[in-house]
């Protein structure tokens, strides 16, 4: 396959465009694995990167597509051979480095995870970036010692990619979850995946006070903003919420009454750098955890070519779960 399809986002006068290309073997960048790529999945960094909607491409011309799964076809590293099912998310692919919305990716063997036994490709990008991101919020409220004894936990955009695997997750470790969502069409769905409550996204996202009502023990939170600001304000005394996104905003309009006051812990998730002995951990606990059934009632299936409308779609809120893109369907 000396070309291949890939999606290319380049510089144009105004911010970047994207569109499907002919890919050559020659223009991928350095590495010591090429995979096959099969599968992909659309995070909502990569409806900001394919839509130029934020400057998360750092270099032109990029693939983008931050996650990918496949089979290598080279290796020159002792860690693969040929044949080898393979998962990739993060480390700046497809911001930095040539990414998976393509036929083929030459990345570093040290970015590489084997595909976790009782995983399929397909269900390793059902889960993504957004799955793999919430298992580390998990992990982290878990090593920081809260459990659902402790009180409800709340999933803030909980019907979008990272919500949705959180909701489900959480429920199988026992913590009874309060879902929050702007789309109240939602509801079936949500309450299927896990939630037992379900609050509006306004009850969170304007400005509120530095103290509220005590309300949960814990959090995912995948917004930012104003509504992480007001799950911090109204967390319980020494509660701790994990945060993980900024769908609403970068900002914390947030004072420090939580932290001195109530003992909150406000935990980072960043899945991006993530080592890997955390990633193997995740990745195991996602395999073994995570009901396939309830994965599948929570994903979608496109082909390649409709890789880009669901990337505009995805800031648009219009998208619920999970896609995996097809990558050899055009």
């Amino acid at each position: 396959m000396p070309t291949f399809r890939a999606i290319r986002i380049d510089k144009a006068d105004k911010g970047s465009q994207a569109s499907y290309v002919d890919f050559d073997d020659s223009e991928l960048m350095d590495g010591d694995v090429t995979v096959r790529v099969s599968h992909s999945t659309v995070n909502y960094k990569d409806g900001l990167a394919i839509t130029g909607a934020s400057p998360v491409v750092r270099r032109f011309p990029m693939i983008p597509g931050i996650d990918f799964a496949g089979t290598v076809e080279t290796s020159d590293s002792p860690a693969f051979k040929a044949g080898d099912a393979v998962v990739l998310t993060g480390f700046g692919v497809g911001e930095q480095h040539m990414g998976g919305f393509a036929q083929k990716a030459r990345v570093k063997s040290s970015w590489l995870v084997p595909l976790p036994t009782g995983l399929t490709a397909t269900q390793a990008m059902a889960i993504g970036t957004a799955g793999f991101t919430a298992q580390l919020a998990l992990l982290a409220l878990e090593k920081h010692g809260a459990k659902p004894a402790d009180g409800p936990l709340i999933v803030t955009g909980a019907a979008g990619g990272v919500g949705s695997i959180a909701v489900a997750l959480a429920k199988k470790a026992g913590w009874h979850v309060i879902a929050s969502t702007g789309r109240p069409e939602e509801g079936d769905y949500l309450k299927k995946i896990g939630a037992a409550e379900i609050i509006a996204r306004q009850e969170l996202s304007e400005a509120g006070r530095p103290l509220g009502k005590e309300r949960w023990a814990a959090g995912i939170d995948s917004v930012g903003s104003h509504t992480l600001a007001n799950v911090l304000a109204q967390t319980k005394y020494r509660g701790a919420i994990a945060a993980c996104g900024l769908a609403q905003g970068m900002d914390l309009p947030a004072s420090v009454a939580p932290f001195i006051l109530r003992g909150v812990s406000l935990l980072g998730i960043d899945s991006v750098q993530c080592p890997m002995p955390e990633r193997h951990e995740a990745w195991q606990r996602l395999a073994r955890d995570l009901d396939k059934d309830l994965l599948a009632s929570m994903t979608r299936h496109v082909p390649f070519a409709n890789t880009i409308d669901i990337a505009h779609d995805i800031l648009a809120g219009k998208v619920r779960g999970r896609v995996v893109v097809d990558v050899e369907q055009k």
